[in-house]
């Protein structure tokens, strides 16, 4: 049976909550705790990159929690609503610190709640993709449920990028730490409430029941996934490029590009970034399907990221003066990430049915979880270097254009938001093409084969 408009609607709301919370917390912490609170740069570099090597033991170990997890809500639901009931009190206390703490207190605080962040993160996230394989037929239900999610996903990061800013100087009124305090709040709320919407509107319907893996299991049939390991390391270099930039940004606005009202610069240009963004995975993507395979968008992608990052250090060198030239590069970088975060989710999918013809298992939440770390580990990677950058070249509120020294700061924090993210990139796509071999031919035999082998067993 297909899926409903209703089913289709309640999975997509989900990600624009769930998305939205990501987004606060990728984006805002360091800002949160460097620029506002005045922790240092290098010990909030170390802690985001701590917990991430935590989440590299956390998320495969909720990933065969939720494999073994029989109840009459399904496998995905409880963990699903549970994780984000506890994220979501996790999130206000994050962006919620006490005003006694100084010091270390303050370093250990933000080193305690980041963690519980990610680990409750993962136990709704997990789940949520999971969910894909176990409610979808495969082929073009998948893929456009996948797109739908990723699409509704990129809104709630668009709306949390573009009215982040503005919406903590309305509420604090010009006091960004209670700026923050009241807007995680709110967006909290509302995270808890999509994801409710989500539960009550979707069921299991394909789940292939297996035995549940144990840990070793779990690496070992990754490890013997070839094409899951592809698409996970392609994950880790295109997202910690894109998080370097999407990091650095408002300090680029805040400190480089300058004046009494950058952020309102900053949020025009992230309207229009968000906007691209969307556009990109609703309409250019869908569009491009009809004349190209996934592979040659996923290439095309690419390009267009590399051409926008070539132009936005060949502005920030040159003119400066208006932000609607800034939308030259944004255009390309903003909707080449959107189509690349629907592809790469396609991809990991597919490695789905790979893994099962190939090892006799279907892991679906073996596979997912490590897009959830993947996605984290690069957000603690590129929250690491934009750090870096930060003590490296003394950005902070005394930051300005008036000394050779402040001006070299910000020649080093383009540097870092352009040139690293290009050569990430290339990277990622030169070891994507030698290694990536799910063609959609391929996927269509594998499926064909899978379906036969079933039946064998049947009989």
């Amino acid at each position: 049976m297909k899926l409903s408009v209703r089913e289709k609607f309640s999975y997509g709301l989900g990600a624009v909550g769930k998305d939205m919370v990501y987004m606060l917390s990728a984006s805002y912490i360091l800002y949160y705790y460097q620029d506002i609170l005045g922790v240092n740069a290098f010990a909030m570099g170390i802690i985001l990159m701590a917990a991430r090597i935590f989440d590299a033991f956390n998320d495969p170990i909720m990933g065969v929690l939720v494999a073994k997890t029989r109840t009459k809500w399904g496998r995905f639901r409880p963990w699903l609503l549970v994780g984000t009931l506890l994220n979501a009190v996790i999130l206000c206390l994050m962006f919620a610190a006490p005003p006694a703490l100084d010091g270390a207190g303050l370093v250990a605080y933000a080193a305690v709640i980041y963690i519980l962040w990610g680990v409750t993160y993962t136990m709704m996230d997990i789940p949520y993709w999971s969910m894909i394989p176990a409610f979808t037929e495969g082929g073009r239900e998948r893929e456009g449920l996948t797109t739908l999610a990723r699409s509704c996903a990129g809104v709630g990061s668009a709306l949390v990028t573009v009215i982040t800013v503005k919406c903590v100087f309305l509420l604090g009124q010009g006091d960004e730490r209670k700026g923050f305090q009241w807007f995680s709040l709110i967006v909290a709320l509302l995270f808890v409430l999509f994801i409710i919407i989500t539960c009550l509107n979707i069921r299991e319907k394909s789940t292939v029941d297996v035995e549940a893996p144990s840990v070793g299991q779990m690496f070992k049939a990754l490890l013997q996934n070839d094409q899951a390991m592809t698409v996970v390391v392609a994950i880790v270099l295109i997202n910690t490029s894109i998080y370097i930039t999407s990091n650095l940004v408002i300090y680029f606005f805040k400190y480089d590009f300058g004046g009494e009202g950058w952020e309102n610069a900053y949020t025009l240009f992230n309207t229009f970034g968000g906007a691209m963004q969307i556009l990109a995975m609703m309409v250019l993507f869908p569009l491009l399907r009809k004349f190209m395979s996934t592979l040659r968008i996923f290439f095309v992608s690419f390009g267009m990221a590399i051409v926008g990052y070539v132009v936005l250090l060949t502005l920030a060198f040159t003119n400066m003066s208006n932000v609607f030239l800034l939308f030259i590069p944004g255009f390309f970088i903003f909707a080449a990430n959107g189509m690349l975060s629907v592809l790469t989710t396609v991809f990991l999918a597919n490695t789905v049915d790979y893994g099962e013809l190939k090892n006799h298992r279907r892991d679906e939440s073996v596979i997912f979880s490590m897009q959830t770390f993947v996605v984290k580990l690069a957000s603690g990677v590129a929250a690491m270097m934009t750090a870096l950058c930060l003590g490296i070249f003394h950005i902070d509120k005394d930051t300005t254009q008036s000394t050779s020294a402040a001006a070299g700061s910000v020649v080093g924090l383009r540097m870092t938001m352009t040139v690293i993210p290009i050569i990430g990139l290339l990277i990622a796509v030169f070891f994507f093409r030698k290694k990536y071999k799910l063609t959609e031919e391929k996927i269509q035999e594998i499926e064909a084969r899978i379906k036969e082998r079933r039946q064998k067993e049947q009989a």
